[in-house]
């Protein structure tokens, strides 16, 4: 079964192609069959060579396969070759699983647009590029699948071109994405000149015996890769392009925040682990800025009106759990937060789907309310992954995941109280937003009448989600030991933190952030009213929702000045330099036109003279 492994990624790239193609001509009901059934299959074969994998496992737990070689210049000979080991096979497992499960929601969900096919074409697109970004044995064919996931996360956030909003949200997914790509292709020339290779396992090798712990090169290509990965997980300073991909359909939202594109970041750290960990002062970079943003995102996610910005600023949000995990060493725990927070972050998306189609598009929180009586289905799944996002002690798939990240940033020896302190903050406010969102959205006086309710299409991942959200962390034991053969173990400082400790901590925490909702949203909203329309209250709340002011301070330092420039230049400064060229040659051509006289007296003499001219010139300089 191993050996069908290409097949993965092969089957939702034939998909893609075949929808590209044909799709606008085919019945609505073959292109969801198409589409679903493409990924269907990936993940059937996903689970399958799990199977086998976990009950013969190759020699050395890693199975490397060569297809053909893509590039034969000098030494530079990068391959087509999947590398699977348990970093890259939980991975692609829960990414083809999920990706089925929002594929099978989207027939549904998007039934009777006029772009039915070409979505579906876009998100098999999405998928295969995120499974090549995965399985890639060699950092270029990884920075092919990145890629990709680049450009499907424009084509699907600009879904609905007609409206400008959209395609500017795309625009800028795009722009900002592509910074930090900059940086990690610069990043892998850097690799390649130094080290020879771009063949992942080999470079990690010559890594260790060339380069010395804390060696400027080392430093400068994880700083690289660390821009690469800020980008694309939409971490500080970058992340102001996730909340604006709101813009695109949800299924799109839920897999851009579940699964796919927001991961790859984290993925690509922990794969070039041991880069990280030559380059200290880059992984303690990585550590602070999972720390800041997670923070930053928590508190922004407490401002916002509309549903789908919440769980934007959510996922912001819990990437800074996975950056803080592995900037702190606590490589499997930030993985295993992955897997718990594609089911309950993809089951929040889903829901909120539901939700905002049975309002006849409705995103405003605070024209929903009394739900949970007219949409039970929505609001029991939709309460489950909340209770998993926020961390319910000991029931739910999320705490078990945020406990261990919270756990390792006070015990680990890179960690320490300030990354234990921030992870307790950002506990409480999840805690505290989330339960704001459900108490204001399934509680309360029903605001909006329901229009429309879900089929069994929309329904059914959601409940498979749901399932997960709870019993996903309860492998917390097998799933350390199964990913301890790609990933070394949190190197613990003796005394520093216990667990036990460290998740009473959290789970009081939770409990705080939950009261704090209960009271403000549910017993006393007067207080939250008042506490936003004092002026400290309406000046932190004008700071919050406005992300902090990033984009009011972007539009100053970049894009202001660029317009400016743009403006400035639109006679093209530039072009008038060679303007100038031309215009000297053409005038050098009417000079010397006019010793054409037709006289052959003149041109023997200019000949004569010439030759005298350069013969002094000779011998005498």
């Amino acid at each position: 079964m191993l050996e069908l492994l290409w097949v993965v990624p092969a089957i939702a790239f034939a998909d893609a192609l075949i929808l590209a193609v044909v799709g606008p001509r085919m019945p609505e009901k073959a292109v969801a069959v198409t589409g679903v059934g493409g990924v269907a299959v990936s993940a059937l074969l996903s689970i399958l060579i799990t199977a086998q994998f976990l009950v013969v496992p190759p020699a050395g737990g890693v199975y490397r396969q060569v297809l053909w070689t893509w590039i034969d210049v000098g030494s530079f000979q990068p391959e087509i070759a999947f590398y699977l080991d348990a970093l890259s096979l939980v991975m692609m497992l829960v990414v083809t699983f999920v990706a089925f499960l929002i594929h099978l929601y989207s027939t549904e969900f998007m039934r009777g647009d006029e772009g039915y096919s070409r979505f579906f074409a876009y998100m098999n697109l999405f998928v295969a590029s995120m499974i090549t970004l995965l399985l890639a044995d060699n950092l270029l064919l990884l920075y092919l699948g990145w890629e990709g996931v680049g450009l499907c996360s424009y084509l699907l956030i600009g879904f609905w071109y007609q409206d400008p909003v959209n395609g500017r949200a795309g625009q800028k997914a795009f722009i900002v994405t592509r910074v930090g790509d900059t940086a990690m292709a610069v990043g892998l020339f850097l690799l390649f000149h130094n080290l020879g290779t771009l063949r992942i396992q080999d470079l990690v090798q010559v890594a260790q015996s060339q380069w010395a712990v804390g060696s400027g090169l080392a430093i400068a290509a994880a700083a690289l890769l660390l821009g690469g990965a800020v980008g694309k997980s939409a971490q500080l300073p970058l992340q102001v392009w996730l909340p604006d991909a709101m813009a695109g359909p949800t299924p799109t939202s839920a897999l851009i925040h579940a699964a796919t594109m927001v991961t790859a970041g984290v993925y690509l750290i922990a794969r070039t682990h041991v880069l990280f960990e030559l380059a200290p002062p880059v992984q303690l970079a990585v550590a602070v800025i999972g720390a800041a943003t997670l923070l930053m995102a928590g508190f922004s996610a407490l401002t916002q009106n509309d549903l789908k910005r919440v769980l934007a600023y959510s996922t912001v949000s819990q990437i800074g759990y996975m950056f803080l995990a592995l900037g702190v060493g606590a490589w499997g725990a930030a993985i295993f937060h992955f897997m718990t927070h594609a089911f309950f972050k993809a089951l929040l998306f889903l829901g909120a789907g539901i939700v905002i189609e049975a309002l006849h598009d409705e995103h405003d929180i605070f024209r929903m309310g009394g739900l949970r009586r007219e949409l039970p289905g929505a609001f029991w799944t939709f309460l489950i992954a909340g209770c998993s996002l926020a961390g319910l002690p000991l029931i739910t798939a999320g705490y078990y995941s945020k406990d261990l990240i919270v756990w390792s940033a006070g015990s680990s020896s890179i960690g320490g109280w300030v990354f234990w302190a921030a992870a307790i903050a950002g506990v409480v406010l999840t805690s505290l937003y989330t339960f704001r969102l459900i108490f204001v959205v399934f509680f309360g006086p029903v605001r909006t009448a329901v229009s429309r309710r879900a089929g069994w299409a929309m329904m059914a991942p959601a409940y498979v989600l749901a399932l997960l959200s709870i019993i996903g962390g309860f492998d917390k034991i097998p799933f350390a030991r199964f990913i301890g053969a790609a990933l070394p173990a949190v190197s613990e400082a003796p005394g520093r933190l216990s667990e036990n400790l460290s998740s009473t901590a959290a789970a009081l925490a939770f409990l705080c952030g939950f009261l704090i909702a209960w009271l403000l949203y549910q017993n006393r909203p007067e207080l939250a009213t008042a506490m936003a329309e004092n002026t400290a209250g309406r000046m932190l709340h004008r700071f919050w929702f406005s992300d902090w002011g990033m984009d009011w301070l972007y539009d100053r330092l970049l894009v202001g000045p660029i317009e400016w420039v743009a403006r400035a230049n639109r006679g093209d400064i530039i072009d008038s330099i060679y303007d100038g060229l031309a215009g000297l040659a053409k005038l050098c051509y009417r000079f010397l036109s006019l010793t054409e006289t037709g006289r052959l007296r003149w041109y023997a003499a200019w000949i004569a003279g010439g030759s005298a001219l350069f013969i002094a010139i000779a011998l005498f300089l």
